[in-house]
């Protein structure tokens, strides 16, 4: 759901070289993540969707470690689910790619417009509802459709339908409002009755408030310490980004999917054909040669990430509930590990700063170009940095006036003097000017 700054996936693979998979180094590499506060969750590899390494740290709450039963928000990797669903509907003939919105919410902006197709890979128009100013002031609010409805409804069209292509949590959640029309049901019973109990997915399903006795764990960011990150009421992510799970639940259900279990292979095809980098519920990656897909989440402090290489039936799944390291140089790392590559197990050294040494950086950040504001603050001696309606992240001091965040590949490099601050991220360069 989330997005942090500006949403980037960078997945770099290297050449298919097989091996004897290094289960003492990846073992080394989530203790070293673990013992240095960077990450928590778990981690899945499977052949062919069954699993040949998996692990799991952290806490699931206060005073308790999660297991390999334990499950995680998934965020948007609902939106696979989703998707596959529509798909369903569409080869069961209660749909049609080309049906437009107007049949079911003519208050959209241009739902004359809008076709299925158009939401699945977000190519409708629609403005990402989660985008607004006020989002993290409601999230935690259950909302009925109505209201959610007539929020999305109230933001104009940000281009017209089918001209080009921008990622919206919107189009899934009116794609999971269309479903329960077509089934008249929830969105949860139709997810168990078309996906979960097919496939024997014990531990997939619509989520609610999180039960810690029902082994759901909670979300954490750290910040001298894991602290407890409120929870997106899941009536707002809905089919967007509502789904619970657990990696190897994840690889099971891709594997099914991409097997032709769910819907017909000409069905998936379609889904993973892209138009301006973006598929019905997926994207594409390339590794050496090989093409694989997938999607990845983020809500709250949660994180995930899931990915297939068909062409060997090798997928990975991540969940985390506390990040303050990139998933993708988890992902590089399991899928190394089976091609018998090298990966590095990161020691964490950072540069030592004082309270004082924060001063100079702080302030309130800008340019004519950039969307958004950053403000930089501290906490004792830990530097805090917050955009324009999205939640605070803590940095690291990698180098002089360079500061880190490396879950989302951000890097700030300070220039007191000129009060200045340069924000890189995905190939992106911002300088932004002290207020």
């Amino acid at each position: 759901m989330k997005k942090i700054f500006l949403s980037t996936i960078a997945l770099l693979f290297f050449g298919q070289v097989f091996g004897q998979l290094n289960r003492a180094k990846l073992d080394s590499l989530f203790d070293q993540l673990e013992a240095n506060n960077k990450w928590m969750g778990s981690a899945a590899l499977s052949k062919d969707g069954n699993p040949i390494y998996s692990r799991t740290v952290g806490l699931a709450d206060e005073g308790k470690r999660a297991g390999a039963s334990s499950n995680y928000r998934i965020g948007s990797i609902t939106k696979m689910f989703v998707a596959t669903l529509t798909v369903l509907a569409i080869e069961e003939k209660k749909l049609a790619f080309e049906d437009k919105l107007a049949k079911y919410f003519p208050s959209v902006a241009n739902a004359d417009q809008i076709t299925i197709s158009h939401l699945l890979n977000h190519h409708s128009g629609i403005a990402n509802f989660t985008n607004s100013p006020t989002y993290l002031s409601w999230r935690t609010e259950k909302k009925t459709h109505k209201e959610i409805l007539g929020i999305i409804s109230a933001n104009p069209s940000d281009f017209e339908p089918g001209s080009k292509a921008a990622y919206s949590n919107s189009n899934y959640v009116l794609l999971g409002y269309i479903l329960e029309k077509l089934y008249d049901k929830p969105l949860q019973k139709i997810v168990a009755e078309k996906i979960t109990k097919p496939l024997g997915l014990k531990q997939t399903y619509i989520g609610e408030a999180i039960d810690v006795a029902r082994d759901e764990v909670n979300s954490y960011f750290y910040l001298n310490g894991w602290q407890k990150q409120p929870e997106t009421d899941l009536s707002i992510a809905a089919g967007a980004g509502a789904m619970v799970s657990n990696p190897i639940d994840l690889n099971r259900f891709i594997t099914a999917l991409f097997s032709g279990k769910l819907v017909s292979m000409a069905s998936l095809a379609k889904m993973k054909a892209l138009q301006d980098q973006y598929g019905y519920g997926m994207r594409q990656f390339a590794f050496d040669k090989k093409i694989g897909y997938g999607h990845n989440g983020g809500i709250d402090g949660f994180s995930s990430m899931l990915y297939l290489l068909p062409e060997d039936g090798l997928s990975v799944a991540i969940t985390s509930n506390g990040n303050a390291y990139d998933n993708n140089k988890i992902l590089i790392a399991l899928f190394n590990a089976y091609y018998g590559k090298p990966f590095t197990v990161p020691d964490f050294k950072l540069m030592s700063l004082r309270p004082e040494d924060l001063d100079q950086y702080l302030g309130v950040y800008s340019a004519p170009n950039f969307p958004l504001k950053i403000t930089i603050s501290k906490k004792s001696n830990v530097m805090v940095t917050q955009a324009t309606g999205q939640s605070p992240i803590t940095m690291e001091a990698t180098a002089k006036d360079r500061f880190e965040y490396s879950p989302a590949g951000i890097v700030l490099d300070f220039k007191p003097a000129e009060k200045q601050l340069i924000l890189s991220q995905g190939g992106g360069r911002y300088v932004l000017t002290k207020e």
